[in-house]
């Protein structure tokens, strides 16, 4: 992930990227459980991931991501993001992980999240430094915040 541009300073972004890592943990976790043969476990994990990943994505998406589509140097690649976001959101829930291809597919996503991630992380974070403005960055903390309000 970046280092180099301060956008970890930022709250918001910290807190994606917090996010990120918390659900690069879990999926990590699941592949170890899987290695292990604990399939409990790696259930727990990857509905752990899904719910992690449902607030994630509705904080970037209705925040960070709207304001940046109305720019139209970043719609294209983030609707390449968002893309992403449904496929995974589709997969998550149908994966039987006692079914060893659904445990391959697994496997090449968890690659794949991390591949996205580095889009966001090394991309798009980077750019809404200079991006946003003082009231973007309200409006994308604030969806932020309700995504994360709780039931």
């Amino acid at each position: 992930m970046c280092h180099y541009c301060g956008c970890r300073e930022i709250p918001l972004i910290r807190d994606f990227i917090a996010e990120h890592e918390r659900v690069t943990d879990a999926a990590g976790a699941a592949l170890r459980a899987l290695d292990g043969g604990d399939l409990v476990r790696a259930r727990e994990l990857l509905a752990l991931m899904a719910r992690e990943l449902e607030s994630h994505w509705r904080g970037e998406e209705d925040g960070l991501f709207a304001v940046m589509r109305t720019d139209p140097e970043y719609a294209g690649y983030i609707d390449s993001l968002v893309r992403e976001h449904r496929e995974l959101a589709a997969l998550l829930p149908a994966l039987d992980l006692a079914d060893a291809q659904d445990v391959r597919t697994f496997r090449s996503t968890v690659d794949e999240l991390h591949e996205h991630i580095a889009k966001e992380e090394d991309g798009l974070f980077p750019a809404s430094l200079t991006a946003l403005s003082g009231d973007d960055w309200d409006r994308s903390m604030a969806a932020w915040k309700a995504a994360h309000a709780g039931p």
